[in-house]
């Protein structure tokens, strides 16, 4: 049996009305910051329990543009997560500014208890990632926040519905960064990203960051940048967004399935699945022993596994500058050598999710 890791061709497969929303609008040739984006973003800040939505063109750009509103500069240091993907550090390198890595838990997110010690009088955000699902600990960051008057940026991109005591990723501080990957729990055809506020003087400082700066055609108030969300990426997210509490449900009861199954298997242990917090499982990550040779074996057996990620974003060579070594981040460096994601999206069928547990049993059971 082949377990596939992109559900992308499910998704999409029955997208009739979809279609017919694109046809109605490509009529209208309204593509720049058109209606249906204008719409899209009022769901998308009522969803995530926001008063603002600014659609950009990724993820990344949702950081950066969110950074450079509390005006984070060349020469700044950003702390953020030893353990994140290379979109949370690019937009913070995009700026001029410095990245301050943080070593992880077992959540996959920044322990907090190590982040005051990282803090100094350059220090001009703080930028948790609510990584694989999961949520950073934002009542204690906030109080940290608080405590220094640094703001927070959430790195929300993997974390769309994810809360924290029914509080979601993303509204915890002034800025929440999401991300419409096609990959992501909420997608588009492209990349596309999109910021919350509930603060009217930092939304519209974003929608003038992400038109060049335009007042209108004619007045540019700020030099800015091109970062709008196309309009056409907004019809597909407007046809997506009904059916997010329901993909962000299937994902948390196939992860609960898994759980169940894989923590019977001595060699696999789960990660702590913490009270107060929802889980949205953008990916499903186990700890699991000779986990190269389970990869291995599981890719024989057609099962799309992966590994978020093998090297460590402060290893990699783009962050040489920073001079850190192997060991500065030791359970991010525990974790890159542990770690296994299996598929655990909303159209899995319980047939493929019991093959992947019977496959891991199979290798665990013949060494």
């Amino acid at each position: 049996m082949k377990v596939r890791y992109s559900y992308l061709k499910q998704q999409f497969s029955n997208a009739d009305q979809l279609w017919k929303n694109l046809k109605n609008f490509v009529s209208t040739g309204d593509f720049t910051l058109g209606k249906e984006l204008l719409k899209f973003e009022k769901k998308f800040a009522r969803l995530i329990g926001a008063k603002y939505a600014v659609g950009v063109n990724s993820g990344t750009d949702a950081i950066k543009l969110s950074l450079k509103v509390i005006g984070v500069n060349q020469g700044d240091e950003v702390i953020t997560a030893a353990n994140t993907f290379v979109a949370t550090v690019g937009a913070i390198c995009e700026l001029g500014a410095k990245p301050i890595f943080v070593d992880c838990d077992d959540t996959f997110c920044m322990n907090v208890n190590l982040i005051e010690k990282k803090i100094t009088s350059k220090t001009k955000a703080i930028v948790p990632v609510h990584f694989t699902g999961y949520m950073t600990d934002m009542i204690k960051l906030n109080k940290i926040s608080k405590k220094y008057k640094i703001p927070i940026v959430e790195d929300a991109c993997q974390s769309i519905l994810a809360s924290q005591n029914k509080k979601n990723a993303g509204t915890y501080s002034d800025f929440g960064a999401f991300s419409l990957h096609p990959l992501k729990n909420i997608n588009v055809w492209s990349d596309g990203g999109i910021i919350v506020t509930s603060k009217k003087k930092y939304y519209e400082k974003l929608k003038l960051l992400r038109n060049h700066g335009l007042i209108n055609r004619d007045s540019v108030k700020i030099c800015g940048y091109n970062s709008r969300l196309d309009t056409l990426q907004a019809v597909v997210g407007n046809w997506l967004i009904p059916k997010s509490k329901s993909i962000a449900r299937q994902r948390i009861k196939n992860a609960n399935y898994y759980d169940q199954n894989l923590s019977r298997i001595k060699q696999i242990k789960i990660p702590p699945r913490l009270k107060n917090f929802k889980i949205v499982y953008h990916l499903y990550i186990v700890f699991a022993e000779k986990r190269d040779e389970l990869l291995k074996y599981c890719l024989r057996k057609g099962i799309e596994a992966k590994i978020h990620y093998p090297l460590p974003m402060y290893r990699q060579p783009a962050m040489k500058f920073l001079n850190h070594k192997v060991g500065d981040f030791p359970i991010t460096d525990k974790h890159a050598k542990s770690i296994i994601s299996f598929p655990c999206d909303q159209h899995l069928s319980k047939k493929e999710m019991n093959y992947v547990i019977k496959c891991v049993k199979d290798f665990y059971s013949k060494i």
